[in-house]
C-alpha cells in the first residue's frame, strides 16, 4: 500500500473525526522525549542534532508508534532519508514495542499544536496527513496533491510534454516509457505529480525520486531484504521516477533498475521518467538502459518564452492576491519587467514574484522598477551569467592563492581544507547541483563530506566575521562580475 505524503496542516484546518479507531492504543507509559533528544545529540552529533533533529517536536505516543512533527516537508524528507533508522532504534531502546514513526507537518505559526495532547476524542486523518514509516522498510510515495494538470500553466515550450502526460494519465501504457527532460525548475516534477494523481485513482502507483530509489536499494542490500525490494517496485501499475540522472555511475543500482524496468514493461505497467537531459546525453548510464529510454516517447520542456513567463507571473500574482484578501497590487509594468528579465527557470520566476509581493506587504508600498531591480538583483544577474562549479573553484583558488589541483587533491592541510570547504559551500549555495554531483566535481568526494563542509562553513560564518565577509565578497564576484575577476 502506498501512503500519502504529509502536507502542511494548520491547526485551524485539522480534521478531528477519524482518530477514534486509533486512540484506544495509547500507551500509558509516556516516552521521555527530552531523554531521547539527549541521546540523539550524543549518537548523531551536535551539528546534526542542532541542524535537523532539534526541529522535531513530540506530539503523542501510541501502543506501537509515535507521532512527531516538523515544520516543513523538506525537513521531514531530509530526516526520514538520512536519520530515520537511527532515531527509531534510539526510541526502541526505551520502548521496544515502537515499530514505526509517523510525521505530521505543522507550520511554525501553528506549532502550539505540537504541545497539545491528543485525547481519545480527537480525530486526525492519518490516511491523508501522515507519512507512515515502517520499522524495517520505508514505504514512501512522493505524490504532491497540489501539483495537478489543472494548475499547470501551458505554453509553446511545454505543450507537447503536457499533452503526452495527459495522454498517459488517460490511457496507461499508451507511451511506454514516457521520458520527460528539461532544465531545473521547468515543471517536470509538476507533470509527474499530475500523472500520479490521475493514475492512482484506479491503479497502483509508485512515485519516487532516483535518489530515494537508491536509498531503498542500498538499505535492502544491508538488511538482506532484496526479495521484498523487488516485489515492492515490481508490483505496481505505474512507476514514476524523478531525476533519473541521479543513477549516473551507480552500476549496481542501474543493474537492478534495468531488471525492474523490463519486468514492468513485460506486465504492461506504465513507466514515466524525468531527467535534466536527453537519454543520449546521460553520462555513465548503461547503453542498454539509455536505449530503452529512447525506445518510448521522449519529450522535452524548453525554456519558457515571454508569453508563457508573463502568463505564469500574472497567474501567480493573482493567486497571491486572492490569498492575501486582495491586498496585493503589483502593476502590469512590474509583472512584464519580471517576465522579460528572468528567463532561465520557472521556479526562479515564481521566487521573484514572491520576493516582490513580500516587499510590498512588508513596506506597504508598490515597488517601482528601480526598487524591483534591487529586490531581484541576484536573480537578474544569475539569469545573465549562469554560475558554474568551475567558475566557483577558479575564483576561490585565486582568492586563497592556491592551485586548482591543490584544491581538488586528497591533501588535508589546513591551508587547503578551508578553501575547499568554502568552494563546496558556495557551490551548494549558488547552484542547483545535488550533493553527489557536487562531490564528483570535487574529486569524487562522498556526499557526507559535502554536507560536513557546508555545515562547517555555516558554523564558521557565525563565529568568524572576517571569514563571513570574505565569503560574501567571493559570492558577489561569482554572481555579479562578468569577467570573473577577483
Amino acid at each position: 500500500m502506498f501512503l500519502a505524503l504529509t502536507e502542511f496542516i494548520p491547526k485551524k484546518t485539522m480534521n478531528h473525526n477519524n482518530l477514534s479507531k486509533n486512540t484506544e492504543n495509547f500507551s500509558p507509559n509516556k516516552l521521555n522525549w527530552e531523554l531521547i533528544q539527549s541521546e540523539m545529540k550524543v549518537k548523531l552529533g551536535k551539528d546534526i542534532y542542532d541542524s535537523w533533529l532539534k526541529k522535531i517536536d513530540f506530539i503523542e505516543e501510541f501502543k506501537n508508534y509515535v507521532l512527531l512533527s516538523v515544520s516543513t516537508r523538506f525537513i521531514r524528507d531530509w530526516i526520514t532519508s538520512r536519520y530515520l533508522d537511527q532515531i527509531l532504534q534510539i526510541i526502541k531502546k526505551y520502548k521496544k514495542d515502537i515499530v514505526r514513526i509517523e510525521f505530521k507537518i505543522i507550520e511554525k505559526k501553528d506549532a502550539l499544536m505540537s504541545e497539545t495532547k491528543v485525547d481519545s476524542n480527537d480525530n486526525l486523518n492519518f490516511g491523508e496527513n501522515v507519512s507512515f514509516i515502517k520499522d524495517t522498510y520505508l514505504q514512501y510515495n512522493r505524490i504532491d496533491p497540489n501539483k495537478k494538470f489543472d494548475n499547470f500553466i501551458i505554453g509553446s515550450s511545454n505543450k507537447l510534454a503536457f499533452e503526452a502526460s495527459k495522454k498517459v494519465s488517460e490511457n496507461i501504457s499508451h507511451y511506454n516509457p514516457l521520458y520527460i527532460y528539461g532544465g531545473v525548475g521547468m515543471g517536470k516534477t509538476h507533470l509527474l505529480n499530475s500523472i500520479g494523481l490521475e493514475l492512482k485513482e484506479k491503479n497502483k502507483v509508485m512515485y519516487i525520486s532516483a535518489e530515494r530509489f537508491m536509498y531503498q536499494f542500498v538499505k535492502s542490500i544491508k538488511s538482506n531484504d532484496m526479495v521484498r525490494f523487488k516485489e515492492y517496485f515490481r508490483n505496481t501499475d505505474a512507476l514514476l521516477i524523478d531525476d533519473i540522472q541521479f543513477m549516473d555511475g551507480k552500476e549496481a543500482m542501474q543493474e537492478e533498475f534495468f531488471h525492474t524496468f523490463n519486468a514492468l514493461l513485460d506486465k504492461g505497467s506504465q513507466i514515466i521518467l524525468s531527467a535534466d537531459r536527453a537519454p543520449n546525453k546521460l553520462s555513465r548510464i548503461q547503453e542498454r538502459i539509455k536505449s530503452r529510454f529512447a525506445g518510448g516517447l521522449v519529450v522535452d520542456i524548453q525554456k519558457p518564452d515571454f508569453d508563457l513567463r508573463y502568463k505564469i507571473v500574472k497567474t501567480k500574482t493573482d493567486e497571491l492576491n486572492v490569498f492575501y484578501s486582495n491586498q496585493i497590487n503589483i502593476p502590469d509594468e512590474i509583472q512584464k519587467f519580471i517576465s522579460s528579465e528572468i528567463k532561465t527557470s520557472i521556479r526562479e520566476l515564481v521566487g521573484a514574484i514572491n520576493r516582490v509581493v513580500s516587499f510590498s506587504r512588508i513596506y506597504n508600498k508598490i515597488p517601482n522598477i528601480s526598487e524591483t531591480k534591487v529586490i531581484l538583483k541576484d536573480l537578474l544577474n544569475l539569469s545573465e551569467n549562469k554560475v558554474t562549479i568551475d567558475t566557483i573553484q577558479s575564483i576561490v583558488c585565486k582568492f586563497f592563492k592556491i592551485s586548482k589541483n591543490e584544491m581538488l587533491s586528497s591533501r588535508r592541510s589546513r591551508y587547503l581544507v578551508r578553501p575547499r570547504q568554502v568552494a563546496i559551500y558556495l557551490t551548494k549555495m549558488l547552484t542547483s547541483k545535488s550533493l553527489p554531483e557536487i562531490g564528483r566535481e570535487f574529486s569524487n568526494r562522498d556526499h557526507t563530506t559535502i554536507i560536513h563542509s557546508v555545515k562547517t562553513i555555516e558554523k564558521l560564518r557565525r563565529e568568524d566575521i572576517q571569514l563571513s565577509t570574505n565569503i560574501d565578497n567571493l559570492k558577489n564576484k561569482i554572481l555579479y562580475n562578468k569577467e570573473n575577476e577577483i
